[in-house]
């Protein structure tokens, strides 16, 4: 297998733990998006867009989430400290990873949040292609500014695990290591925006 195969082996890592504090407590995971929970999308946009085995980060109602969405090969992982942010999450996911083996079978993850739902399988194929090797560090950029998904090579999780705080994620490593982060612009296929309030969901609904 040579390098370039290699490459493009990249496992999908949905961080889909929050609350939904500003949503009234609703859990971000389970928002109903085109008449199904909104964790079933982003799952969907992962596969699609060439990521596999697919790891979903569940938190809040993690058991209700287990129940209703319909989540077929993924493998679910609990955060039962969801609510430290979600650098928890990212931190969760990265380990079972590892603990699972998976660099053995895939040389980067690329890390997605559930709740954007306008990134679709087109961004998620464009950071699949960038995939060259288990040191690969890149990001969607939206007219230049950094955002996600990321795409962490396999030789950057335990640092980006050591460093996720918070709600920060991998934002503290990937600026030390700007010097080796490649931007994929991605404004042309996907819409970056989160749904944080009723509002926000209103419009992506």
């Amino acid at each position: 297998m040579d390098e370039r195969e290699r490459g493009n082996r990249v496992a999908g890592l949905l961080l889909a733990a929050g609350g939904g504090r500003r949503l009234g407590g609703r859990p971000k995971a389970l928002l109903p998006y085109r008449g199904r929970p909104l964790v079933e999308h982003a799952v969907r946009a992962l596969r699609a867009g060439g990521c596999a085995p697919v790891y979903v980060v569940l938190g809040a109602a993690r058991e209700r989430a287990r129940a209703e969405a319909e989540l077929p090969g993924c493998t679910l992982v609990d955060n039962p400290d969801w609510a430290r942010g979600m650098g928890s999450s990212l931190r969760a996911g990265l380990r079972r990873l590892t603990a699972d083996g998976v660099p053995a079978a895939a040389d980067a993850a690329l890390v997605g949040l559930v709740d954007q739902p306008g990134i679709g399988a087109a961004a998620v194929a464009r950071l699949v292609a960038a995939a060259t090797g288990p040191r690969v560090l890149a990001a969607a950029a939206y007219g230049g500014e950094r955002g996600h998904p990321v795409l962490l090579g396999a030789a950057h999780w335990d640092g980006v695990a050591q460093a996720a705080t918070g709600d920060r994620g991998a934002r503290d490593y990937l600026r030390r290591h700007a010097a080796d982060l490649r931007l994929v612009e991605c404004a042309d296929v996907a819409d970056p925006d989160d749904i944080d309030t009723p509002e926000d969901l209103a419009r992506h609904g």
